[in-house]
């Protein structure tokens, strides 16, 4: 179990004050930490008892010795972990390939840490279960989506993925209480999403989300949440790490679903991938 440090720095910014205040101190002395009780931590950081548990609310967790148990982990992974490279103009070719690939990398590991196996569960469940799959995103988040409707697709369920506003909406009010509508926006707050999914929730269809770790306008709407993480130090390295995150987390989720589906879902790839196979042999002659 880890992720402690990961989810703190992911909220830090949106943490009330006095939470902030903890917040800075476990991120300061982390080793500390992980000895000290509920109280000694109210005492040294200057807050109450009452506060850090909010705080541990905020970072999804069931309450202080969670916050110890994932901080202590994250510990014990440190020694091979890398941080975030900053990307400089006129950097080698040699360096820009160590710094993207050690951010992508550094990028998933830290999402692992903050994706809750539970909602890919309940998410998986009510993907097999929709009659239709609406996938909205906007940007680098249409990549995305459209990355879903392939996967979708292949398999034969009825997948649509929207990445003009109109389109979205023209489809949102469609949707029934047997759909889903699969908004994915990284910083959650992209107005369209927003807009889309409270028309798909006025519907009744069950609203999945896909952003980064913390509460957000698009998060709140949600009846399954699943977050990446994915912190990194320029707006240069953000829409590449974050988008093989966001990636990272749709294979995990279709996975599940084939691994589940086994036997409906399998025979189906297959078919897709002989006809691609088929039609490629035939070009080639």
């Amino acid at each position: 179990m880890n992720g402690g440090l990961v989810r703190l720095k992911e909220v830090l910014f949106k943490l009330k004050p006095a939470e902030r205040k903890v917040a800075d101190y476990i991120l300061a002395h982390p080793q500390k930490v992980v000895q000290l009780s509920v109280h000694k931590l109210a005492e040294n950081s200057g807050v109450s008892e009452a506060t850090i548990i909010r705080m541990t609310r905020a970072l999804q967790m069931s309450g202080y010795q969670e916050l110890k148990l994932r901080i202590a982990g994250d510990l014990t992974r440190n020694e091979s972990d890398h941080s975030y490279q900053e990307i400089a103009i006129g950097s080698s070719v040699e360096s820009i390939i160590q710094a993207v690939s050690n951010n992508n990398q550094q990028s998933i590991s830290d999402t692992v840490s903050v994706l809750s196996a539970a909602e890919i569960k309940r998410a998986a469940a009510a993907l097999s279960r929709a009659r239709k799959i609406d996938v909205y995103g906007v940007g680098a988040s249409a990549v995305i989506g459209y990355d879903v409707k392939q996967k979708f697709s292949r398999i034969n369920w009825w997948c649509e993925a929207h990445s003009d506003f109109h389109a979205q909406l023209t489809s949102a009010v469609t949707l029934t209480e047997q759909d889903v509508a699969f908004g994915i926006s990284y910083s959650g707050e992209t107005e369209d999403i927003i807009q889309s999914l409270t028309e798909a929730k006025r519907q009744g269809a069950t609203i999945m989300t896909l952003t980064k770790f913390g509460r957000s306008s698009v998060a709140d709407l949600a009846d399954i949440a699943l977050y990446t993480s994915s912190v990194e130090q320029s707006i240069r390295s953000g829409a590449m790490a974050s988008r093989i995150a966001q990636l990272n987390v749709i294979d995990i989720l279709f996975v599940t679903i084939a691994s589940q589906l086994h036997d409906q879902v399998i025979p189906r790839l297959e078919k897709s991938r002989i006809a691609v196979s088929r039609t490629k042999r035939n070009r080639e002659k």
